[in-house]
């Protein structure tokens, strides 16, 4: 975070550009709008997965197109899933979020978007029944992962690779409970599966039985297998 302010008269703000520190009492303010943005994003995140039975968390790419086989993929699987009555919730935004907000959309599904605040706007697609703007990363992080059946991840860049890591480590270090970690099309996972094996685990650096926290597949029929036989993680 950023606790520094413009000069009078200044620029708007670039990396280089020299800023004055906040005194105390600015910095104290500044902490105290901050705490009640994150508690305000929690309080509403959490109140929209609370009215959800069960959910699927789709993660992937912003930058792929309707023509392209993972979105066509993702919108089947989500479309499948929604059918099934589990909520699916993304980024809100386009790419693989959109291909999983429309496929649930379509079949009349409850379809969340968590969508970001960026310098160059993401503008949340058409196919969210639900959907909420977060200004911090970390919170909306939180809101795409939390009390999911599943978690299905497409193709995609650092901040799919941030999210999956992400869920690993909290199955990993047991701050989460087992739960499905679906990596979908396997000419793009297996690469990285084979630098985890021969780069990670052969160094020591994870046990063998983390190898099976997650599963790469290229059925939609054998991700909702997967899907239907998570257990449900909230009770209502």
């Amino acid at each position: 975070m950023n606790f520094l302010k413009k000069k009078k008269g200044a620029l708007p703000q670039t990396k280089n550009m020299c800023t004055e520190p906040l005194t105390l009492s600015e910095l104290d303010e500044q902490i105290k709008k901050r705490i009640n943005l994150i508690q305000e994003e929690f309080t509403a995140a959490f109140n929209i997965i609370k009215g959800c039975e069960k959910t699927v968390s789709f993660f992937g790419s912003a930058r792929t197109i309707p023509s392209e086989k993972d979105y066509q993929n993702a919108r089947a699987l989500a479309g499948k899933i929604a059918q099934l009555e589990y909520g699916v919730v993304t980024g809100g935004g386009p790419g693989i979020m959109e291909a999983a907000n429309r496929g649930a959309h379509e079949n009349d599904g409850l379809s969340v978007g968590f969508t970001i605040q960026l310098p160059s706007e993401q503008v949340t697609n058409p196919y969210t029944t639900t959907s909420l703007d977060f200004k911090y990363f970390f919170t909306r992080k939180v809101a795409l992962t939390y009390a999911a059946e599943a978690y299905v991840y497409f193709p995609g860049g650092f901040g799919t690779m941030d999210e999956l890591f992400e869920i690993l480590t909290l199955v990993q270090t047991n701050k989460i409970e087992p739960v499905p970690i679906i990596l979908f099309g396997s000419e793009y996972w297996n690469p990285l599966k084979k630098f985890i094996e021969e780069c990670i685990l052969q160094r020591g650096k994870i046990d063998p039985v983390d190898m099976n926290l997650f599963t790469i597949t290229d059925s939609i029929d054998d991700a909702l297998e997967i899907i239907k036989k998570a257990p449900i993680r909230k009770a209502h």
